[in-house]
């Protein structure tokens, strides 16, 4: 007589926010190794000027078999007072880590996670869902204030005030981990990060699908990322200017 089967788990639905970068890649590997499913991720199309992570953060959710990869398009450009969406301001480089200590940085995209994190939001309450993976990191990171678990707290005990998902959770794995600490387990997670785009400056030649995308290896994002594999004793994958 064959003995009955287990009963199938119940899914575990999650959201990813996806940036194509090293700490989104890890956080979806996170996901899927911890048994979350289905897993969808979302990308957001802001008018930033590294919009070649969105080609990225495609990349990796193909790789990982998301059950959904959507992709959110509005203009934090209207806004500006922020290098990464202000044509007018420069990308800061060859910074050194007490530069990078020094303040919040003109990289910093005003509110950028929690609008971010409102749509996910919004996006889950569709989706009977109560997790929300976010790659913030307090560690190594250039300052911004949108990344402190402080931060994360306050917005996961207004979601829950706010919406219908009472247990929502925005988990947030590497908020403690340094750089090095995030590629140590994403390697042990198998994770290629030849896959992932940090670069807030990229230089690209060549124009389309053909164009060439190589990291400029000078600003805040490449120099912390350049670092992280350093430390950790990983080989670097990017391909740099």
């Amino acid at each position: 007589m064959t003995p009955d089967a287990a009963p199938a788990a119940p899914p575990r639905p999650a959201i990813v926010l996806a940036s194509g970068g090293l700490d989104s890649t890890t956080c979806l590997a996170i996901a899927k190794a911890d048994g979350y499913g289905p897993v969808y991720t979302m990308a957001f199309d802001y008018g930033q000027r590294h919009r070649h992570e969105l080609a990225a953060a495609e990349r990796v959710a193909r790789h990982y078999g998301v059950a959904e990869h959507r992709v959110v398009t509005i203009d934090l450009r209207q806004f500006g007072r922020s290098a990464l969406t202000d044509d007018a301001l420069a990308v800061p480089k060859n910074r050194d880590e007490a530069a990078m200590a020094a303040g919040v940085p003109v990289t910093y995209v005003p509110a950028r996670n929690t609008i971010f994190l409102s749509y996910a939001l919004a996006w889950a309450e569709v989706l009977k869902a109560d997790d929300v993976f976010v790659g913030v990191n307090a560690l190594d990171y250039s300052g911004y204030p949108d990344c402190r678990p402080e931060y994360v707290a306050a917005f996961q005990a207004m979601a829950r005030l706010g919406t219908e998902r009472t247990n929502f959770t925005v988990r947030a794995p590497l908020v403690h981990l340094s750089k090095a600490e995030i590629i140590r387990l994403g390697t042990g997670l198998g994770i290629d990060y030849g896959m992932t785009h940090s670069c807030y400056d990229p230089i690209v030649r060549g124009a389309g699908s053909d164009a060439d995308v190589l990291a400029c290896g000078r600003c805040d994002s490449c120099l912390l990322r350049k670092k992280g594999f350093a430390e950790a004793g990983v080989p670097d994958p990017t391909r740099y200017a």
